[in-house]
């Protein structure tokens, strides 16, 4: 008990150091008076509007909606990355990603709004909004054959069992530590999806809603993953597709988000975890390869 209380202190304190940091960093100028940054966010917005959304047919029957969301994250790294911009850097993207969980409880309000509207409908689908939250263990059974094939041993574990939003990250750094492989393969899991997770969501949505002949609100519940901006990024092309049908959709999605972010935890607490540590066991002495990084060095 005392090595594991001593784990988690030493993880609590790189927590508390990091988070003065980085306070003390944005805390220097008031962020809300960083005009650059609103009027700079204002323009992406508007521009992103002017453009609209867009689709693109692929083959007979199956195009990818681009919707503005999409443009504002491109043109948005672009003005980072972009070296005759001074007024976009490092301390601005710590105000947004800041400002974004602010702004995203508008969302959040409007999806609720509606879940209230469609609450007869919610209650008429019964047990299959609850069951519909079993179907991100599927993604175990793709996910980790592919990771063991690639070369990763135990950080397959962090990577596999979840979508590894913030809930999903407390639960594998507590029960395995903080410098664990799983933590590494979760944490690796949590960056890649802050950078594209939103993207590739929703190109997959598009995909899916032309190929796949689904009830929309099947396609409603199934983008509420437990993370609000992919929540989001994956709404916008079924409400494209189905606009008649907007208002159910959003209470689906807002709903079913709500169970996964709430119900979800304890999913993979108790199942998705235990279920990737029976099926590492099985498969990676039958299909695991030399590890990508030697242990010794790592």
């Amino acid at each position: 008990m005392s090595i594991i209380s001593k784990r988690n202190n030493d993880t609590e304190d790189i927590r508390h150091i990091y988070r003065d940091k980085t306070d003390r960093r944005i805390l220097k100028k008031n962020p809300w008076k960083d005009y650059g940054l609103h009027i700079s966010v204002l323009i992406l917005v508007v521009i992103a509007e002017l453009i609209g959304p867009m689709k693109i047919p692929v083959a007979k029957g199956v195009e990818i909606s681009i919707m503005p969301l999409l443009y504002t994250m491109i043109l948005g790294l672009i003005f980072y990355l972009a070296k005759p911009i001074t007024w976009i850097q490092r301390k601005q993207s710590r105000v947004a990603e800041g400002a974004m969980m602010l702004f995203i409880g508008v969302l959040i309000a409007k999806l609720a709004v509606s879940s209230g509207q469609s609450i007869h409908l919610i209650f008429e689908m019964g047990p299959a909004l609850m069951l519909q939250e079993l179907g991100h263990l599927a993604t175990i059974l793709i996910a980790l054959p592919i990771a063991l094939l690639l070369g990763f041993k135990r950080e397959a574990i962090g990577m596999t069992s979840s979508i590894g939003r913030e809930p999903e990250v407390a639960v594998v750094v507590d029960k395995y530590g903080f410098n664990s492989p799983e933590s590494r393969g979760i944490f690796a899991l949590f960056i890649v999806g802050t950078i594209i997770g939103t993207v590739f969501i929703s190109f997959l949505t598009s995909i899916c809603v032309s190929v796949i002949p689904l009830h929309p609100y099947a396609f409603a519940m199934a983008s509420g993953v437990g993370s609000a901006s992919m929540n989001a990024a994956s709404l916008a092309p079924t409400v494209a597709a189905f606009p008649q049908l907007a208002t159910q959709i959003e209470a689906f999605a807002g709903f079913s988000n709500l169970l996964s972010f709430s119900v979800g935890i304890y999913i993979v607490i108790f199942v998705a975890i235990p279920l990737t540590e029976k099926l590492y066991g099985i498969l990676e002495p039958k299909i695991g390869r030399d590890p990508i990084v030697d242990e010794e060095e790592g």
